[in-house]
């Protein structure tokens, strides 16, 4: 999930050098999103693996 909202932000920035607003935009508000999504399954996953109790 990471590796996508990275590879789109290199994608705007490429495009925004270029020229290319509408594309630039578009690309940045996906690796937003993605970046959102990727920090709360995060804490969850933290928060879910700490609530976990230890097999014995």
């Amino acid at each position: 999930m990471l590796s996508w909202a990275i590879t789109f932000l290199v994608i705007a920035l490429i495009a925004a050098l270029l020229g290319f607003g509408g594309v630039a935009g578009m690309a940045a508000g996906i690796a937003k999103f993605l970046a959102v999504i990727f920090v709360i399954m995060f804490i969850v996953s933290l928060l879910v693996g700490g609530f976990r109790r230890p097999v014995v």
